[in-house]
């Protein structure tokens, strides 16, 4: 987004696919960009994808979108406060059945760089990879995308060659994997488990639509790694603590992120020790010798 390219309108009701609408929550920020993307699947009978924050006017967005018509699912793709707290309004407002991820609720006094989870959101039903739901000339197949969170889903639709990515894929930024749940190695295998399937476009809960999607998979699995030999660079270099290796391989971020950016750099590390690559001693880290 640049100076002259404006930010998409809020609560307004937009259509990118004649089986697919966008509406806009009011909650951008340095780490949501220009809000959380609820999308609408279907017409006449819908699925109410990531509903997003439990804000009014939002909420009154979705109902106004949807008017006329009967909202069957409201379905969500983790349980981060961008995108599921507006579920159970929303259900109690129309009668849809929750379906989708797990809840899942972590104590996590960390730096982050996403939201926190919700901790009232309840599904009536839990989707496992590869269940559909269906309505009305669409279906959505979940498609289990652990990383960014353990619950992570994302959701294809077969009649629009699309996948709902939600925070797995996003169309701005590269995705936060913070541990204890994020996982760095679940989230790379889950990225190569997208190379698998064909998509026309995928569809981000933040950012716009990718419409070349296993190039941009690609691209995403290649900066990962990139950053993983930055990692072992570092090491070698003898810096072995995680602020000094944010400082090293984040040069020019605002200084308020590098602890987000530390929470990425552990992801890495801790799949790096996993895999016989690294120690750690205390704060420091070190590379086993072949």
């Amino acid at each position: 987004m640049t100076e002259e390219t404006p930010p998409p309108p809020t609560g307004q009701s937009i259509e990118l696919h004649p089986l697919i609408r966008r509406v806009l929550a009011p909650n951008p920020s340095p780490f949501t960009y220009t809000g959380t993307q609820t999308y609408i699947v279907g017409t006449g009978e819908v699925a109410v994808i990531d509903p997003g924050p439990a804000e009014q006017t939002h909420l009154d967005a979705i109902l106004g979108a949807t008017e006329g018509e009967t909202i069957r699912y409201i379905v969500c793709t983790h349980t981060h406060r961008d995108h599921s707290p507006a579920a159970a309004p929303l259900k109690d407002a129309t009668g849809a059945e929750i379906a989708g991820c797990a809840a899942l609720v972590l104590e996590d006094s960390g730096p982050r760089a996403d939201s926190a989870f919700d901790e009232s959101y309840t599904p009536d039903r839990v989707l496992t990879d590869g269940e559909t739901l269906n309505g009305d000339g669409w279906t959505l197949e979940t498609v289990a995308t652990p990383g960014h969170t353990s619950n992570h889903l994302c959701y294809a639709l077969p009649e629009g060659g699309a996948l709902f990515t939600g925070d797995h894929i996003m169309g701005w930024s590269t995705t936060v994997v913070a541990p204890p749940d994020g996982d760095m190695a679940a989230y790379m295998a889950s990225l190569e488990k997208l190379l698998e399937r064909d998509f026309d476009a995928y569809y981000p809960a933040h950012g716009e639509p990718v419409d070349r999607p296993k190039r941009y998979t690609r691209g995403l699995i290649g900066h990962r790694k990139q950053r993983e030999g930055q990692i072992l660079r570092a090491i070698d270099e003898e810096v072995r603590v995680i602020p000094d290796m944010v400082a090293k391989m984040y040069k020019g971020i605002d200084p308020r992120l590098h602890g987000a950016a530390g929470r990425s750099v552990l992801s890495h590390l801790i799949d790096l020790e996993r895999r016989g690559i690294v120690s750690r001693d205390g704060e420091r880290w070190e590379r086993i010798a072949a």
